[in-house]
């Protein structure tokens, strides 16, 4: 991996892969339990603000025992309510940013996921968590609520309904359990969550990246569309992706049997 300057208290930054395709983002307050201060959120901002050309995917990781166990309470602030607003819409923007930015991002998860940190993983297109992965929303036990954009990403993960249950309750979801509600797409023995986000990372990195972008910022459109607009866009979506240079070199590609079929696994 090539690495690169980054806040080394609160974030690291590497590039990896034969092109140094893929960034590799860590959350490095290990001791904090990765917990979210507004430093570790600005320059989760700026590294997607600021992601290189040549990178076609990213991972998001946490370093130590946890992924993130949500905001650090210890930097929670007396705010008046425009000043928390304000706030929370600044966090509302940076976890924008990962998941509207330039590239897809899967997340590698561990241990706790919580809170601010299931907020950021549900920002991620892809979650990939070990056996160790545990997802709580205690929010509602502190007398505060989600201000991250939780209340928008979760509830089109697991519905209103559950995520609701999670802070009336302080209901906490294990790793098997989270994989079946929807919390990930995939379920990892202990200690492997980082080597297959990568593994998917470096797969999504040799996509089209015009159809990676239409994975990112037409597909969710589209789902929230009714069927008679969702069909339009899909159409000039997919006219858009089938007249890019690299679509049409694919498809010749295959049609000349160069490339390989889908094979069950």
């Amino acid at each position: 991996m090539t690495k690169n300057k980054a806040n080394s208290n609160l974030i690291s930054l590497e590039f990896t892969g034969d092109a140094q395709e893929v960034a590799v983002i860590r959350l490095t307050r290990p001791t904090k339990r990765n917990a979210i201060n507004d430093a570790l959120m600005a320059a989760i901002r700026t590294v997607f603000e600021t992601m290189p050309s040549h990178v076609r995917a990213a991972v998001i990781a946490g370093d130590g025992d946890h992924f993130c166990a949500g905001l650090d309470l210890s930097e929670l602030q007396d705010r008046d309510a425009g000043q928390g607003l304000m706030h929370s819409r600044s966090w509302t923007v940076a976890l924008d940013r990962v998941e509207s930015g330039p590239v897809p991002v899967v997340a590698a998860l561990h241990g706790a996921v919580v809170g601010g940190g299931l907020e950021l993983a549900s920002s991620c297109h892809i979650r990939v968590a070990d056996e160790s992965t545990f997802y709580a929303l205690p929010e509602g036990s502190r007398g505060i609520f989600v201000g991250g954009g939780g209340s928008v990403r979760i509830p089109k993960l697991i519905g209103a309904s559950r995520m609701a249950d999670m802070m009336f309750t302080g209901r906490v979801y294990n790793a098997v359990d989270g994989e079946k509600i929807g919390l990930a797409q995939y379920l990892v023995p202990k200690g492997q969550a980082f080597e297959k986000a990568l593994e998917l990372a470096k797969r999504i990195a040799q996509n089209a990246p015009l159809t990676n972008y239409a994975l990112m910022h037409a597909l969710p459109r589209i789902a929230e569309q009714n069927a008679d607009h969702g069909f339009f866009t899909e159409s000039m979506m997919a006219a858009i992706a089938q007249s890019a240079p690299e679509a049409k070199a694919r498809v010749k590609a295959f049609l000349d049997g160069k490339a390989a079929k889908v094979q069950a696994k």
